[in-house]
């Protein structure tokens, strides 16, 4: 029996897992504005008819995060509190049979590619003609931009290939032109995202072609800052270096999930790279692109994983100093390559490896920070949180990276814009400031 009022036509989008995953959210709720449709996202109050969950598949923690939020909205609909559940993205495709067997109160499961087939089921049509065109979930001032889809690479721990399909670049001029779209909508900031950035290009042009991509976002006027996510390290194009110095748009910032340093771990996991071809990688980066924010991630506890493998990951850490860095555990996935081992390293010497490799990072991080003290430094403004505005430099990307803090007691900045900001005080994490002026 219903217990609560909704509003028909109104429609609820939860999003779940990467950055990916918030664009193709984006995506839908820009193709359900069209057909007229009332769309909110992630919305606490919920009053929709219908809600759709765009879910995460991609280790142990998002899978059940996902599942988690299907039962709690199954349980809204068997109280009568929404009319219709949705599921879609890279759970759902990866597990629909299941799902539809142990969750009947889900109207449909919906995989990665099916958008159309989604909206046609709520009676709308898919709009070719908004191709490119979003309803921005993230702050209006930047936005994410995603270059390609699905991935190539034969990574053993990875199901992302399962999830998204092969690898597909998308054309220059689409993505030139939904840059422009942004920008005209206030957007200062484009984060470059994919499944592995660098092998941008090689389905359409027979090559890495992400330098000239890069070359031509730099030209988009009103464009402040580009920045990339996501680039593999084996087969790495050096010449999107050259670009970014040259650049004054490109960001000085690069993330290169390296996964490992152990050759005997990387040659398991099936990363076409060692530690000596990744050391030197780094070091070019470092010369090429003074200044540059390498941020990285790290599995620890993949299969076979000795205290001999993790103590050479962990003195690279130390001997690299990444300015940034992420820590997984190892999620055993069916269906990878990596399923075939015995996931062998207890849950606990997991975390224990995972905990002491950010107590290192947090070392390296404060060190690198209190360098800082007394720079003036360029910063991008997101947020106001209690007494302080929060805010970005170009070395930090938003949700996973380091920030800026300004009293906002005794300093004013507006949301969405730059300032100059002079470093006072510096924590592991976390600047402090005094805004110097309004950019």
């Amino acid at each position: 029996m219903r217990t609560k009022s909704f509003k028909k036509n109104k429609v609820n989008v939860v999003t779940l897992g990467c950055s990916k995953n918030i664009v193709d959210s984006e995506v839908l709720m820009g193709q359900l504005r069209a057909n007229r449709f009332n769309v909110v996202h992630e919305e606490e109050n919920n009053d929709s008819q219908i809600v759709i969950i765009n879910t995460c598949g991609f280790i142990d923690n998002a899978k059940q995060e996902s599942i988690d939020t299907i039962l709690h909205f199954a349980e809204e609909k068997r109280k009568g509190n929404i009319e219709k559940l949705i599921v879609t993205g890279c759970l759902s495709e990866r597990y629909k049979p299941d799902l539809a067997r142990e969750i009947p109160d889900v109207d449909n499961f919906f995989g990665t590619h099916d958008l159309p087939r989604l909206l046609k089921t709520l009676g709308a049509d898919y709009r070719h003609e908004l191709v490119g065109e979003r309803l921005l979930t993230t702050p209006l001032h930047y936005a994410y931009l995603k270059i390609s889809e699905g991935c190539d690479r034969p990574c053993s721990f990875c199901a992302i290939p399962l999830m998204r399909g092969k690898h597909v670049s998308k054309p220059i001029e689409k993505i030139i032109d939904e840059a422009v779209t942004l920008v005209q909508k206030g957007v200062k900031e484009i984060i470059l995202i994919a499944q592995d950035s660098t092998y941008y290009g090689l389905d359409l042009f027979k090559k890495r072609n992400l330098a000239e991509l890069l070359d031509k976002l730099s030209s988009v006027n009103g464009l402040e800052w580009i920045r990339l996510h996501y680039a593999f390290p084996s087969g790495f194009p050096m010449d999107i270096l050259q670009v970014m110095a040259e650049k004054k748009n490109i960001c000085k910032y690069i993330d290169i999930p390296l996964q490992h340093a152990s050759d005997r771990i990387l040659a398991s996991m099936r990363r076409g790279i060692t530690k000596e071809k990744t050391r030197e990688l780094i070091v070019l980066m470092r010369k090429i692109v003074p200044g540059i924010s390498i941020r990285t991630s790290m599995i620890t506890g993949y299969p076979g994983e000795t205290e001999n493998d993790f103590n050479e990951l962990l003195s690279f850490i130390k001997e690299t100093e990444f300015d940034r860095l992420g820590v997984f555990t190892y999620s055993h996935e069916e269906n990878t390559h990596a399923f075939t081992s015995e996931d062998d390293v207890p849950k606990t010497v997991k975390q224990e490896r995972a905990a002491l490799l950010m107590q290192v990072q947090e070392e390296i991080s404060l060190k690198k920070n209190e360098k800082r003290i007394g720079q003036t430094l360029r910063v991008l403004f997101d947020r106001k949180e209690g007494d302080y505005f929060i805010g970005r430099t170009e070395f930090d990307s938003p949700e996973v990276d380091n920030e800026v803090l300004v009293d906002a007691k005794n300093n004013y900045v507006r949301i969405g814009d730059f300032a100059r900001v002079k470093i006072e005080h510096a924590e592991a994490f976390d600047l402090t400031g005094t805004c110097i002026a309004q950019l």
